[in-house]
């Protein structure tokens, strides 16, 4: 079978010029009738790809034309649509994240890689981080915290359990862990 292949490309300009050869040589489906996603930049472009993907439920193959690459499989120009159908498919499983503002306003968003949480005041912010239902400090004084992922995703290397997530609140500070299921709390 013949896969129909959309190529979406950072700003960089190598990931523009290898957009227009992989376009000359494969051709170009517009994502509504693709059956995959090839998204050419670096992790950040990775992750603004699967963002914008997500109701459509396309596969998105990342290839390295950006400056780190963690996420994405190397760049080659030759048999792609083999390279594609042979690729492993990594199951993602994002952050959900819920936020009460300070005015009570309620907000959320889905996060791939991490939900950062940052103060909005000059003032330092108070956070209560409970884990899995339990308190783990009752008062941290911050300027943010990050929830992260415990691996990157597709990275079976990163780490020795994907159903787990990793926060740390603070450099100076035990990292908390929270299973996928369950819950952390930052009040």
């Amino acid at each position: 079978m013949t896969q129909r292949l959309a190529f979406l490309a950072s700003d960089r300009p190598e990931a523009q010029n290898a957009r227009e050869r992989l376009v000359r040589r494969y051709g170009d489906h517009t994502l509504d009738m693709a059956d995959v996603v090839v998204a050419l930049g670096g992790d950040g472009f990775m992750l603004e790809t699967l963002h914008a993907n997500l109701d459509a439920m396309i596969p998105v193959f990342g290839m390295n034309r950006g400056s780190v690459g963690f996420l994405m499989n190397d760049f080659g120009e030759d048999d792609l649509p083999a390279r594609v159908a042979a690729a492993d498919e990594a199951v993602i499983h994002p952050l959900q994240m819920d936020a009460v503002t300070v005015t009570g306003e309620r907000t959320g968003g889905l996060a791939f890689n991490e939900v950062s949480l940052l103060r909005q005041t000059r003032q330092s912010a108070k956070l209560r981080v409970s884990v899995d239902g339990r308190v783990r400090m009752d008062e941290l004084i911050c300027d943010g915290a990050l929830v992260a992922t415990h691996r990157a995703p597709g990275r079976p290397d990163a780490g020795p359990d994907p159903d787990q997530r990793l926060s740390p609140p603070a450099l100076a500070r035990r990292p908390a862990v929270s299973s996928r299921r369950g819950g952390l709390r930052c009040a």
